[in-house]
């Protein structure tokens, strides 16, 4: 069994642990699938031990507080509404694993133009790495 598999069972079992996928293989799909299936973070190989810690950390304070993943909900929401309606085209076309250049092609802007946008949506959501930026979205619930 995999780890999305786990996460599938564990959910079906009415198991609500907090998990936290730790891979090598860090393709925006899997971390969707992921975040979307219950993992309350997605860490891809190499990384600090810090950012392990603050992921275990976070994940026992949302495991012992359940009224906070509302709260946690309504800051994403209130995060996205920062965005623009370009940056909301971009975030949704980053969530679906596009890359930079697809994207740049299918909004018919470049793909510096598009890294501008991604600087600015991470910005604005506080997260420094697209799985903190699928994240968001996921908890946000928008649609993937």
């Amino acid at each position: 069994m995999d780890g999305i598999g786990l996460l599938e069972e564990l959910r079906e079992r009415d198991l609500r642990f907090p998990v936290i996928v730790i891979t090598a293989h860090g393709e925006v799909p899997l971390a969707v699938s992921a975040l979307k299936a219950g993992a309350v973070d997605f860490i891809e190989k190499p990384f600090a031990g810090s950012i392990l810690i603050d992921a275990v950390l976070a994940a026992l304070l949302s495991w012992s507080d359940a009224p906070a993943a509302d709260a946690e909900t309504q800051r994403a929401r209130q995060q996205l509404k920062l965005l623009t309606a370009r940056e909301h085209e971009v975030l949704g076309a980053l969530v679906a694993g596009k890359s930079n250049k697809d994207i740049a092609e299918c909004l018919g802007i470049s793909p510096r133009t598009v890294e501008v946008h991604r600087a600015r949506v991470m910005e604005k959501l506080n997260v420094r790495s697209l799985s903190g930026l699928v994240r968001v979205a996921i908890v946000a619930g928008c649609k993937v």
